[in-house]
């Protein structure tokens, strides 16, 4: 009979938390060493593929074997993706403003506030955020068509993220660019590609666990968390606050949309101005 092991998902709830705070304590230990906070943005999508990993070993016997892959290897190739896409990027730049910003209203010791909110702030939403990757590894349920419409949503949100994220890097690389706002291929759809395909990725992976109600519903926590990080939380909100004052971001906001990918809206001036 179909089913979820609850006692044995149990236990690797418990394996997922401590994986996910020994990436981010090591991940610390680092940040320390270097005076570089901004490593966590790395250790991010490690941490994810450390849980999915784990979880993948521990859920042997106990789901079925297709589902535990797909859902194992999903989360792996997304959050090594991810991870070695933001160390190329911050590859030879200094502390990231958003964390300089934080920890300048630190009300104590700047070092242990980093810790309390940044690092173990991480590993607790990790945490959380992977629950549908681990609820779907105990699920006895063999694969199914929404798994398997999981598996395309998550597949083109990885597309949309990585596509963004190379059209932006190519962008930024050209001397020409410098002091112009990136309009143009999915930019010119959505401000934030990388984000709306994260957000995709996640209700992918959502659909991998829903397997019956109970643990569809135990788990929808997840993506809407993802979802809420990536709009209102610390993804689109901060970047936007951060961009806001640069010439040209006006006009650009004004004709694209500011999440989910629609036509560019027509405005009085075609171009932009403006550095991304």
């Amino acid at each position: 009979m179909n089913g979820t092991d609850w006692g044995a998902l149990g236990v690797n709830l418990a394996a997922a938390a401590a994986t996910a705070l020994t990436v981010l304590l090591a991940t610390f230990a680092v940040a320390v060493r270097r005076g570089l906070h901004r490593i966590v943005d790395i250790a991010w999508g490690l941490a994810f593929s450390a849980v999915a990993a784990v979880t993948w070993l521990l859920s042997a016997g106990h789901g079925d074997d297709g589902r535990r892959l797909l859902a194992a290897a999903a989360t792996v190739v997304w959050g090594l993706r991810l991870a070695v896409h933001i160390a190329h990027r911050s590859r030879g730049h200094g502390e990231d403003p958003r964390y300089t910003a934080l920890l300048d209203k630190a009300p104590g010791n700047r070092t242990l506030y980093a810790l309390r909110t940044v690092y173990l702030g991480q590993a607790a939403l990790v945490w959380l955020i992977s629950l549908p990757v681990q609820a779907a590894s105990y699920s006895s349920a063999p694969l199914d068509a929404l798994a398997y419409g999981g598996l395309a949503l998550w597949a083109a949100g990885l597309v949309f993220e990585a596509v963004g994220d190379q059209q932006l890097a190519r962008f930024k690389q050209d001397p020409a660019n410098r002091g112009r706002i990136m309009d143009k291929g999915l930019w010119a759809w959505t401000r934030h590609p990388n984000y709306f395909g994260d957000s995709l990725v996640w209700w992918g992976l959502y659909l991998f666990a829903c397997t019956a109600w109970q643990p569809a519903l135990a788990v929808l926590v997840s993506p809407v968390v993802m979802t809420l990080l990536l709009t209102v939380g610390s993804g689109k909100r901060l970047l936007e606050k951060h961009m806001a004052h640069r010439p040209g971001y006006a006009a650009y906001t004004a004709r694209t949309s500011g999440f989910f990918p629609l036509p560019p809206r027509r405005t009085a001036r075609g171009t932009s101005e403006g550095t991304k």
